[in-house]
């Protein structure tokens, strides 16, 4: 359900958040040729800093200037800003800042930073120093922000690999280490848990197709392995690596976050099973110290799962949040549960009585969910959601069984 957290997590330059950056380049373009670097920076502890951030750093060797070519920057004061986040219509830009300054301020947030010097011919460091150039001019600055396609990551990536005549495309597509997006977004969100628990649900089956290093490229960590594993050919035709030097300026204080997510299918079973055999055992019993905090638990359960049910409809139906479109979890997080919600309400206030249309929307919410696990079979179901599915399916049965035992 919170999917669209994504558009603050796109490793934005904190600074930027707070202070708009110019949108246009202070530095010239360097008469001499100019040394390219991608700077990485690590991820830090606020949320939206939890993918980490690159930049391209241009320095001119005449001069002794260096600038930081940042994108992924956002900014709340941009007109319709809100609306166009529910959306999933954000406009993002490129903003240049003074490398010391940049440097400076993650230096004071404890994250860790490297540079990679990048070995391009002078015709390719101009030319990516001009279409910075032109990138970063107003009438240019701005992109259509997508959380896996178009972050900043990626428009560095494109930029290099602009420069480099799609060698770094070449290189990086067709292999991968069986990655998807959902796992590379929870393992950096695992620090935290109840965020990633949020992303988990609101990614739709876009979010579990393999990708190439190309693809997951979107993560800056993972673009600086592919540009450290990168090679160019010189004019004389010798293949040499594409990053020649590799600095760590400053080392973070921040955990490296894990390799994998957590995997909670099994703690998933244990707690849905647990709390579906409780719920059984409950359930149906007329005395009110019983009957009232069950059916307070239902209320909430239906509420939460109905509630969310409208959302990752609303993510479907009524916006351009792709990447949570068709999100199988409707079957478990169901709109139908609002209806259930009075019945439970009545529960609480009065005694079980015969509720005969609750008890056909509580079966239907079960048939919804078993179908999610029996949907795993089938190749058309390619949604990584088992998890939830053993979470909810024992409490839609037990709750449904109570109901049943009402009459």
């Amino acid at each position: 359900m919170l999917v669209s957290a994504f558009a603050f997590i796109d490793n934005a330059n904190a600074q930027a958040l707070a202070e708009p950056a110019s949108p246009h380049s202070p530095f010239p373009i360097p008469d001499s040729q100019p040394t390219i670097s991608l700077l990485t920076i690590g991820p830090g502890e606020i949320f939206f800093e939890r993918f980490g951030h690159n930049a391209i750093v241009v320095r001119d060797p005449a001069g002794g200037e260096a600038a930081a070519y940042n994108y992924g920057i956002f900014d709340f004061e941009q007109q319709d800003f809100l609306l166009n986040f529910a959306r999933g219509r954000m406009r993002y830009r490129i903003a240049v800042d003074a490398l010391d300054d940049d440097l400076a301020m993650y230096r004071a947030e404890g994250r860790t930073i490297t540079e990679q010097r990048l070995n391009l011919a002078p015709e390719q460091a101009r030319a990516l120093v001009e279409f910075l150039d032109w990138n970063s001019r107003p009438e240019n600055a701005q992109y259509r922000y997508e959380y896996f396609e178009a972050n900043c990551s990626t428009r560095v990536r494109d930029a290099l690999d602009r420069a480099l005549g799609g060698a770094l495309h070449a290189q990086s597509e067709g292999r991968s280490r069986g990655y998807t997006y959902r796992l590379d977004a929870l393992r950096l969100m695992a620090p935290e848990p109840l965020l990633m628990l949020g992303v988990d649900l609101g990614l739709g089956p876009y979010a579990d197709q393999r990708i190439d290093f190309w693809q997951e490229s979107f993560v800056p960590e993972t673009l600086r392995d592919v540009v450290g594993r990168a090679s160019v050919k010189s004019a004389d035709g010798s293949v040499g690596p594409l990053a020649i030097a590799d600095a760590t300026l400053a080392a973070g204080i921040v955990e490296d976050p894990p390799m994998l997510p957590p995997d909670l299918r099994w703690p998933f079973l244990g707690l849905g099973l647990a709390l579906g055999a409780l719920l059984l055992w409950l359930g149906g019993r007329r005395r009110a110290a019983i009957r009232i905090p069950v059916a307070m638990f239902a209320t909430v359960f239906e509420l939460f799962c109905g509630v969310g049910g409208a959302v990752l409809l609303f993510l479907w139906l009524g916006t351009e949040h792709h990447a949570a479109w068709r999100n199988e979890n409707l079957l478990l997080l169901n709109p139908l549960c609002l209806l259930l919600v009075p019945a439970w309400i009545g529960v609480a206030r009065a005694r079980w009585r015969d509720r005969r249309i609750a008890r056909w929307i509580a079966w239907l919410v079960v048939l919804g969910a078993a179908f999610a696990l029996f949907s795993k079979i089938l190749p058309w179901f390619v949604q990584t959601n088992l998890a939830w599915i053993v979470l909810f399916l024992p409490i839609h049965i037990a709750l449904a069984i109570a109901m049943t035992r009402a009459r």
